[in-house]
């Protein structure tokens, strides 16, 4: 099976997401590092034309949900 470009951009958006908390959680990151701009830095040039930044909201929710449950 061959991911779509807007699967293989959510599997690299919720990475982006994990690492960021990771780095953040071990106080590795500058101060003023926002999530979005962490996130933009790891999207390939290739597939960028499918993020939005309502794709990176609607995946940090269902990471977020679904590890609070």
């Amino acid at each position: 099976m061959v991911l779509s470009n807007k699967e293989r951009m959510v599997a690299i958006i919720s990475n982006g997401i994990a690492v960021f908390s990771l780095l953040q959680e071990r106080d590795e990151l500058p101060k003023n590092t926002a999530m979005y701009d962490f996130v933009l830095k790891v999207i390939p040039e290739n597939i960028k034309s499918e993020l939005s930044v309502e794709l990176i909201d609607e995946v940090f929710q269902y990471v977020t949900s679904a590890h609070s449950s």
